[in-house]
């Protein structure tokens, strides 16, 4: 693979891109507010008004403006719900489709991020000293992110949601080791709980949570875009629930999730029974291993990386790691489109800053050198390039911020 300088780091811009509320799945709104007017004159804001008001404080840094926006739709007489899912959800998402086009930079995307975040928590804050606060009678949720998931903005937005439809909420917030969490669930047996992932490659996580806090007699709902936009790893993965979005979480809570039975414990190769050719295994505990070789691999098919300074072979490096893990993932879930995907993704990602996708192929073709006796891997890999090649016609048209 050439290293560039632009981020194209697979972890960056992932909170931004899906849909915060432990689902995945893009918001309809997104990205559609045209209009350049601002909330005011006289009249409560639309919506459009509020997204756009909100995007331009964001984009700008400028925390004490999207306050005033968000407190403002509040005093209107939005809903906290409203406001969570129809405008910071809404502007979040453009916030990650801004950064995948090359419009912002990463730096950008997590100011943005980072200012949403804290006014969530403050909002949580001003509804639970409201006297119209919702009585905590509709039953006890976790929320909590997979083992190894740094995302929090999307569980964070779900445990707000639910309080405010009446759930007495226990939000443990991002990357929760899947052996503390099971300790959390036997000591506070909640009615449900709700696992959030944004990145596919936390999947094998996912799984040994699902089962564990299953083995309870606890149910869990799981969401996020790791699970896929129409939920096929959740269904996979056995999880007792799957929702969208925030929205469709709390509808689907509120009509029930039946209690799995207690002491009933499974292994992963009960669900994926593909899993005992121990292919994801093997490459899983051979990743250093892979990543090294194919980086030789790659020094002596492409003359330019050997001026490559170290911050550029560090880089690089990443690069390779992440496409072993999007490779294992694919092979623990036995889903090509999730390796195909991710390939796809970062091709966008490359073109949109004038990088060629065709920088990915030499890694593919040398990373199958190291698994030619693997057949499921060599499969994938053989997919992917062959996505790759499908795409030599294609030519994004630059936007604004982009390289032509």
């Amino acid at each position: 693979m050439i290293h560039t300088e632009t981020e194209t780091e697979t972890e960056t811009g992932s909170e931004a891109g899906a849909d915060p509320g432990t689902g995945a799945g893009t918001d309809s709104g997104t990205g559609s507010d045209a209009t350049e007017a601002e909330p005011g004159g006289g009249r409560p804001p639309s919506l459009p008004e509020l997204r756009t008001a909100l995007w331009r404080a964001v984009t700008a840094r400028d925390e004490r403006a999207a306050g005033q926006v968000v407190f403002g739709a509040l005093d209107s007489g939005f809903s906290a719900e409203e406001v969570l899912l129809d405008v910071i959800v809404s502007v979040q998402v453009r916030v990650g489709s801004e950064w995948a086009a090359g419009r912002i930079s990463v730096a950008q995307e997590h100011a943005a991020t980072a200012i949403h975040d804290r006014i969530i928590a403050a909002m949580a804050h001003r509804s639970t000293a409201g006297a119209d606060a919702a009585p905590r009678t509709a039953g006890t949720v976790t929320v909590a992110c997979v083992d190894g998931e740094w995302h929090a903005l999307p569980a964070r937005i779900l445990a707000e949601v639910l309080r405010g439809r009446g759930y007495e909420v226990d939000f443990l917030g991002a990357q929760v080791p899947t052996p503390h969490l099971v300790a959390h669930m036997h000591r506070t047996a909640p009615d449900v709980l709700a696992l959030s992932s944004s990145l596919p490659t936390r999947l094998p996580a996912a799984h040994t949570a699902i089962t564990a806090v299953q083995a309870l007699g606890i149910p869990v709902l799981a969401g996020g875009a790791a699970f896929g936009e129409d939920g096929r790893h959740a269904r996979l993965l056995g999880a007792d629930a799957w929702a969208p979005d925030a929205r469709a979480a709390a509808d689907l809570l509120g009509r029930g999730v039946p209690r799995p039975r207690a002491g009933v414990a499974h292994l992963a190769v009960d669900d994926l029974p593909h899993l005992t050719d121990q292919e994801y295994t093997l490459v899983v505990r051979s990743k250093a291993r892979l990543v090294r070789n194919t980086l030789a691999g790659l020094d002596a098919r492409l003359p330019a990386m050997r001026s490559y300074t170290d911050a550029q072979r560090e880089r690089t490096a990443e690069d390779v790691a992440h496409v072993v893990d999007f490779l294992s993932a694919a092979l623990y879930t036995d889903d090509v489109r999730l390796f195909t995907g991710f390939l796809d993704w970062t091709a966008d990602i490359l073109e949109a800053r004038g990088v060629p996708a065709t920088v990915l192929r030499p890694t593919l073709v040398v990373l199958a050198d190291e698994v030619k006796d693997f057949p499921r891997a060599l499969r994938l890999l053989e997919r992917g390039r062959a996505v790759l090649d499908a795409r030599h016609s294609r030519h994004p048209i630059p936007g604004p911020g982009m390289t032509a």
